[in-house]
């Protein structure tokens, strides 16, 4: 009788134990591991941009502005993939096709790209790839 008592108590133990790791199983499931964000590829090189400047619009959110060269007038740059982090704010320039039927003077694309929710942003990073071409600081809206 107490061989049966004792068999049964190993088994209870053993079936409750694989319900745990079952359970840290379906966690891990759950929810993956963060994966560090992989940066844009950059087209430009440091003297293909000029001019950034950021200024606020009259709801508060800020407004980025530059220029970005493009030798091939098929490609037209465009500043895109806005985000916004507490009091920071990052916009990175690209290319896209060039489906205006215009090309820019001297190949250089004027750029502006609005970034939405950013009233609490302060400073502004246009980057590029992992590299950071301007930093720019606005003054919150009083």
């Amino acid at each position: 009788m107490k061989f049966r008592f004792l068999s049964v108590a190993v088994a209870a133990v053993l079936l409750v134990s694989c319900g745990q790791s079952g359970d840290n199983a379906n966690q891990a499931a759950a929810s993956p591991p963060k994966l560090k964000k992989k940066p844009a590829y950059c087209f430009f090189k440091d003297p293909e941009t000029k001019g950034w400047a950021a200024s606020r619009d009259k709801e508060g959110n800020i407004v980025v502005k530059g220029k970005a060269y493009r030798s091939d007038s098929r490609y037209r740059a465009v500043l895109q993939n806005p985000t916004v982090t507490g009091a920071t704010a990052e916009i990175w320039p690209t290319i896209i096709v060039n489906d205006t039927g215009y090309g820019a003077e001297d190949n250089w694309w004027d750029v502006e790209e609005t970034i939405p929710n950013s009233t609490a942003v302060e400073t502004v990073t246009v980057r590029c790839g992992a590299k950071a071409f301007a930093e720019l600081k606005v003054p919150l809206k009083n």
